[in-house]
């Protein structure tokens, strides 16, 4: 059986952008076959102490060391230089979930 992933996107403001990257996510996971459990969005701040309740963050790359407790537990932090590029989004879960 395969895995589903839950997945949280994270942005500054958790608003405008990371529903974008959260769009983009969703189109790329399809395209990918990914079985994905939850795709959730939130600003840096929330999702700080959520993530570890996930498989996968998506994050600007500025953003990637804030969740180092997180990945210590196990979850993968994806940080994106472009968050609106679904090639790099698609890079970064492939990588993620490489086993």
């Amino acid at each position: 059986m395969s895995k589903k992933y839950k997945l949280l996107v994270c942005c500054g403001n958790g608003a405008g952008t990371s529903m974008m990257i959260k769009l983009n996510v969703e189109k790329v996971t399809k395209k990918m076959g990914l079985d994905v459990q939850e795709i959730r969005h939130c600003a840096v701040s929330e999702g700080k102490s959520a993530a570890s309740g996930f498989d996968i963050v998506l994050c600007s790359k500025n953003f990637v060391s804030m969740f180092a407790d997180a990945e210590k537990r196990g979850t993968k932090i994806v940080g994106l230089k472009n968050v609106m590029s679904a090639k790099e989004i698609e890079e970064g879960l492939l990588a993620a979930t490489a086993e």
